[in-house]
C-alpha cells in the first residue's frame, strides 16, 4: 500500500537501538492490525468508542532511494508466515532478513529529499511518533460484501409493495431508453460488487498508544474485518477537530 503524500523519515542520534527505529519525521508511518472494539475511560469519567489496533513488529525488508529506483520509500513486513506456508519466490525476497515471509508486504513513500541512510534491511519500525491527542490517517480495506443488488448498495427506494407489483419489489428500475441512445450510459448504478476496496479516513484522533504492549486506541471505528491491516499516519489535513471514521 504506497501513498505519495509528501513525508521524510529521519533517524535521530541514539533512536535506533538493538535494531529499531522511529520515523520521526513528516506523517511517519507504521502498519499495525485490527483487533476490535471497546470503550476507553478519559480522565473526566467520560466513556470514549475505540477501535484497538495491535502494533505487531514492522520489518524493514526495503529500502527504496532517488538515486536507485527513482523515489524514496520503506517496505514494511507485517506479520510473520509460518516456513511451510511460504512460497519460493517469498523465500528467496526474505532471504536477506532471515525471515520466511510476511502475510502483508507495502510501502511507505516520502518526498524525494528525504535522507534514507537512515534506514536498514532488517530493522523494526516503532510507534513512538504517536501520542495521545494526535490526529492521523487511516489506510485499511472495506469489508467484503458480494454481489449486492441496488437497495443495499445505493440505498434504493425500492418499487411499490402493493397489489399489481410482481416480484419486483427490490428491481433497479429502467436503466435506459429505448431507440435512442440504445446503450446504457457508463457509471449507471446498478447491482454489482460491494466493498473489499481501499479506504481512508482522515483526521482521527489517538486515544492512548501503550508502546510497551504494543496496543494502539484511535477514537471510532476503522475500516475493515478484524485481522485487517491498517496503516497509521500522521494527518496530512489537519483539522480542528477530529473526526471519527464510520467504516
Amino acid at each position: 500500500m504506497s501513498e505519495n503524500h509528501e513525508a521524510a523519515p529521519a533517524q535521530e542520534a541514539g533512536q535506533a537501538s538493538a535494531g529499531k527505529v522511529t520515523l520521526t519525521q513528516g506523517r511517519g508511518g507504521i502498519v499495525g492490525v485490527k483487533a476490535g472494539m471497546t470503550q476507553f475511560f478519559d480522565g473526566a469519567g467520560n466513556a470514549v468508542g475505540v477501535t484497538v489496533i495491535d502494533l505487531q513488529p514492522n520489518t524493514v525488508t526495503a529500502v527504496r532511494t532517488k538515486e536507485k529506483h527513482g523515489y524514496c520509500g520503506v517496505q514494511l513486513g507485517v506479520g510473520l508466515k509460518k516456513e511451510k506456508a511460504v512460497s519460493k519466490p517469498e523465500k528467496g525476497q526474505f532471504k536477506t532478513i532471515q525471515k520466511p515471509g510476511f502475510y502483508y508486504v507495502g510501502e511507505l513513500r516520502f518526498e524525494d529529499s528525504a535522507k534514507m541512510d537512515g534506514l536498514q534491511v532488517g530493522q523494526e519500525v516503532t510507534a513512538e511518533f504517536l501520542k495521545p491527542g494526535d490526529l492521523v490517517d487511516l489506510v485499511a480495506v472495506s469489508k467484503g460484501k458480494g454481489f449486492q443488488g441496488v437497495m443495499k448498495r445505493y440505498h434504493f427506494g425500492g418499487m411499490n409493495a402493493s397489489h399489481g407489483v410482481s416480484v419486483s419489489h427490490r428491481s433497479g428500475g429502467s436503466i435506459g431508453n429505448r431507440a435512442d441512445p440504445a446503450k446504457v450510459f457508463k457509471g449507471k448504478k446498478m447491482a454489482g460488487h460491494m466493498g473489499h476496496v481501499q479506504i481512508t479516513i482522515q483526521n482521527v484522533r489517538v486515544v492512548n498508544v501503550d508502546l510497551e504492549s504494543g496496543i494502539l486506541l484511535v477514537h471510532g471505528s476503522v475500516p475493515g474485518p478484524k485481522s485487517g491491516f491498517v496503516v497509521v499516519r500522521k494527518a496530512v489535513k489537519k483539522s480542528g477537530s477530529a473526526k471519527v471514521g464510520g467504516h
